[in-house]
């Protein structure tokens, strides 16, 4: 049931052409596309068994490789690892015995019903941006995170990054 009103939330939001928020009620900016509320949970970046399988990304695209597990992203004709420590752990068992549905998309944002972009989850808006969630202390909060699980800590003001085993932080 909170699959199918997840679903329709997003629907709602891609035919709105609208700002998303999950998890929360109130948007931080009007320059959030999408914005996931505080809480003690991540967003899961897309795993794939190798970056040279991944054809058509475009710059920015964001990953998890489960073959030398390391978050990377697309920028120009390379992929770029993001990863300090290379030591994780991928259960894939949650996705082994998956059929890849390799139409399934959705866009968010002002083009959202021509946008062309390959990817699972398309931000169209070139004004606005997407929020990660917010967790303060992740590495202590997240009680069973799973590979390439990302989330803003609230408290050391960083990027978290969970590859399987630890999580690594990333300052600007």
């Amino acid at each position: 049931m909170k699959r199918i009103s997840f679903l329709m939330f997003v629907l709602v939001g891609v035919l709105l052409k609208s700002q998303v928020i999950i998890g929360g009620t109130v948007l931080s900016s009007p320059s959030v596309s999408l914005e996931f509320g505080s809480g003690d949970k991540g967003i899961i970046l897309p795993w794939v068994t190798s970056t040279s399988a991944v054809t058509g990304a475009v710059s920015g695209t964001m990953v998890y490789d489960i073959t030398d597990k390391k978050v990377k992203y697309k920028k120009s004709a390379s992929w770029v690892d993001l990863s300090i420590d290379t030591s994780g752990v991928v259960d894939t068992s949650l996705q082994d015995s998956q059929a890849e549905e390799s139409g399934a998309r959705v866009a968010i944002g002002a083009t959202a019903g021509t946008e062309t972009t390959p990817g699972i989850l398309v931000l169209s808006d070139n004004n606005k941006a997407m929020v990660l969630p917010k967790v303060a202390s992740p590495h202590l909060n997240i009680i069973n995170p799973s590979a390439g699980m990302m989330a803003y800590d609230t408290v050391s003001h960083q990027l978290a990054v969970f590859n399987g085993t630890v999580w690594s932080f990333w300052k600007p």
